[in-house]
């Protein structure tokens, strides 16, 4: 199984992520903020991950890390 890592400190939030996941499991955290007042970007099921890793390539800052 992958294990998809975000590097809270990095992301801005943007969304970029959510929308290039062909599942649907990337979303905008609405409990956690970065130091910088960002919600980062989390996944909603790790089990149902597919290691695409389209939200990793679509990330501008490489706040997303896939580890196989």
């Amino acid at each position: 199984m992958a294990v998809l890592k975000v590097k809270i400190e990095q992301c801005k939030g943007c969304g970029l992520c959510v929308r290039a996941c062909p599942k649907g499991l990337m979303r905008l955290s609405k409990t956690t903020l970065n130091s910088r007042g960002y919600q980062p970007a989390e996944i909603s099921d790790m089990q149902a991950c597919i290691a695409c890793a389209a939200c990793a390539r679509s990330c501008p800052d490489i706040a997303i890390e896939i580890e196989k």
